[in-house]
C-alpha cells in the first residue's frame, strides 16, 4: 500500500501485526472518545461553575466555548503535523497538554485557571483526525474504512457519554469532582497512546504554514465568538456585522495564501473536487441542523413546568435523555459500513448521507409534533442519534475516497473544523430563535418558538439531503475507483 504526499515522495504504509491491530483499534476508539467527551464536559457544568465559583452564567458559558475555540484552532495545525513523520510525538504531546489542562480544572484555583484548563482540554479535539490517519496507514484496507467510520461516530457520541456522568458527579461531589473524571480518562488515554500507537511511515514531510495557521485561527476565533455571543447581535448589531465582515476578509486572505503556498496548512485545491466540496457543504449545513435539534431537546427537557410546557428535569436527568442518542448513534455507526459493503455499487456514501439527513429531519418532525411526554423526547433523541451516527460514519468515505493516505489527517482536520463551525452556528441559531420567541419581561420563550426552530431544522436537513443527492449523481463516475477500496466489512 502506498500513498503519494505533496512533495512527490512515495510512502509505504506499515501495517501492524494482527495481534497488535487488535490492540490498536480499541486504542484509537478510546482516544477519540475521550477527546470528545472531555471537551463536552463544560456543557452540563455551566450552572455548577457559576454557583460554585461565583461568576455569571455568561462567564461560565465560556468553559464550553473556550474548549470549542481552542479545538477548532488547533485541529488544522495538528492535522498537518499528523501528516508528517512525527505523528506519534504530536499525539503524545497533545494528550500531555490535555492532561495538564485537566489537572488545572481539578485544582482549587481561580476561574481564570479553569478557563485555561478547559482551553487545553479542547486542543484534544484535533486528535480525531490523527486517529483516522493512524488507522488508514497501519490497518489493512479491508479493515481501515470501517474503523475510520467508527472513530468518526465515537467523536460524536462522546458528548452523550460524558454529559450524564459529569452531571451525576457534579451533584454528588461538586464541579471539581466532575472535572476529576476528565483527569482520570485523559491520563488513561495518554498511557494508552504511549503503549499502543506506532510511528508514522517513513518518507513523509510536513511543514506547518505558520502564516496560514495564524490567519485561520484568527478567522475561526471571530466566527465562533460571533456564533456564541448572541447578545452582541441584539445589542450591538453594527459591531457584530463589522466583525463578521472582517472574519470573511481573513478567510479570503487565508485561501489566497493557501493556494499560493508550496506547503499549505490545508490543501484548498482539494476542495474543488465535487466529493470533497460537496461533503464539506453537507457537513456544514447538516451540522447546523443536528446540533440545533440536540440543543432544542435538552433545553425543552429542562424547562420548568411553570412555563406551561417542559418537564423541569435536573441536569443529570436531562443527561439521561442523551443515552438513546449515544446508543443508536453507535448502532448506526456499526451498520453503515456493512450496508456500504453489501450494497457495492447500489448504494454509495453520498446516498447514505442523504438517507441519514432524512432521518435527522424525521427527528425534527417528531419533536415539532409530539413532545407532550418525556418518552417522546427519548424517541426523538434516539432518531437524531441514529441519523447522526449514519451521517458521520458515511462522511469519511466520501472524503477519503479521493484523498491520498499521506493527507488523511490534514483533510479530515479541515472537515472537523467545518463541522465545529456548523455545530456552533446551530447552537447560536437555536438561541436566537428562542430569544426572539421570548416575550418582554419573560425569562422563558413561548412553546411555539421551539416549533419554529424545529421547522428551521427540517429546512436545514432538507438542504443537506439535496446536496448529498446532487453529490451522488457525480460521485460514482468521479471517485468510484478510489472508493472501491473503502467498501469494507467492519
Amino acid at each position: 500500500m502506498t500513498g503519494q504526499p505533496a512533495d512527490g515522495v512515495a510512502v509505504t504504509a506499515l501495517p501492524v501485526a494482527r495481534s497488535e491491530a487488535r490492540l490498536l483499534v480499541p486504542a484509537l476508539m478510546f482516544i477519540a472518545l475521550v477527546a470528545a467527551a472531555v471537551a463536552s464536559l463544560g456543557t452540563p457544568l455551566i450552572t455548577s461553575v457559576a454557583t460554585s465559583l461565583h461568576v455569571s452564567l455568561g462567564s461560565a458559558q465560556w468553559t464550553l466555548t473556550v474548549a470549542l475555540l481552542s479545538g477548532a484552532i488547533a485541529t488544522p495545525v495538528l492535522g498537518r503535523l499528523g501528516a508528517g513523520p512525527h505523528r506519534r510525538a504530536t499525539i503524545l504531546v497533545t494528550l500531555a497538554v490535555v492532561v495538564a489542562g485537566s489537572l488545572l480544572t481539578v485544582l482549587p484555583l481561580p476561574f481564570t485557571w479553569l478557563l485555561a484548563g478547559r482551553a487545553a482540554q479542547g486542543v484534544g479535539l484535533g486528535l480525531t483526525a490523527l486517529m483516522m490517519g493512524v488507522a488508514r496507514d497501519h490497518l489493512p484496507e479491508v479493515r481501515s474504512a470501517a474503523v475510520i467510520a467508527m472513530i468518526s461516530v465515537v467523536s460524536i457520541i462522546g458528548a452523550g457519554v460524558g454529559y450524564p456522568l459529569a452531571a451525576l458527579l457534579a451533584e454528588i461531589g461538586g464541579v471539581r469532582a466532575a472535572y476529576g473524571l476528565g483527569l482520570v480518562v485523559t491520563a488513561a488515554a495518554l498511557l494508552t497512546a504511549w503503549r499502543s500507537l506506532p510511528e508514522a511511515p517513513e518518507g513523509r514531510s510536513a511543514h506547518v504554514d505558520v502564516t496560514g495557521a495564524v490567519l485561520l485561527a484568527a478567522a475561526l476565533l471571530l466566527v465562533l465568538f460571533l456564533a456564541g455571543e448572541r447578545t452582541l447581535w441584539s445589542r450591538h448589531l453594527a459591531v457584530a456585522a463589522g466583525l463578521a465582515v472582517f472574519a470573511v476578509v481573513l478567510l479570503c486572505l487565508w485561501v489566497v495564501i493557501e493556494l499560493r503556498g508550496t506547503t499549505p496548512l490545508v490543501d484548498v485545491r482539494a476542495l474543488r473536487h465535487p466529493a470533497v466540496a460537496g461533503a464539506n457543504l453537507a457537513m456544514f449545513v447538516g451540522g447546523i441542523g443536528m446540533y440545533l435539534l440536540l440543543t432544542l431537546i435538552t433545553r425543552y427537557a429542562q424547562t420548568p413546568h411553570g412555563a406551561g410546557y417542559g418537564f423541569g428535569l435536573t441536569t443529570f436527568a436531562a443527561g439521561l435523555v442523551l443515552i438513546p442518542f449515544s446508543v443508536l448513534g453507535f448502532v448506526a455507526g456499526r451498520l453503515t459500513p456493512r450496508a456500504r459493503a453489501r450494497a457495492r455499487t447500489r448504494i454509495t456514501d453520498p446516498l447514505l448521507l442523504a438517507g441519514s439527513a432524512a432521518i435527522v429531519g424525521a427527528g425534527f418532525a417528531l419533536f415539532a409534533t409530539a413532545r407532550s411526554h418525556v418518552a417522546e423526547l427519548f424517541v426523538a433523541m434516539g432518531v437524531l442519534g441514529f441519523g447522526v451516527g449514519g451521517f458521520t460514519a458515511a462522511m469519511p468515505g466520501v472524503i477519503l475516497a479521493v484523498t491520498p493516505k499521506s493527507e488523511t489527517s490534514s483533510a479530515m482536520s479541515f472537515h472537523y473544523v467545518v463541522r465545529s463551525v456548523g455545530y456552533s452556528l446551530g447552537s447560536a441559531i437555536g438561541g436566537l430563535i428562542l430569544a426572539a420567541g421570548t416575550g418582554p419581561g419573560h425569562l422563558l420563550p413561548d412553546e411555539s418558538a421551539f416549533t419554529t426552530a424545529a421547522l428551521v431544522g427540517i429546512g436545514a436537513m432538507a438542504i443537506t439531503a439535496l446536496a448529498s443527492l446532487a453529490l451522488a449523481r457525480r460521485y460514482p463516475s468521479e471517485s468510484n475507483g478510489s472508493n472501491g477500496s473503502n467498501r469494507t466489512n467492519p
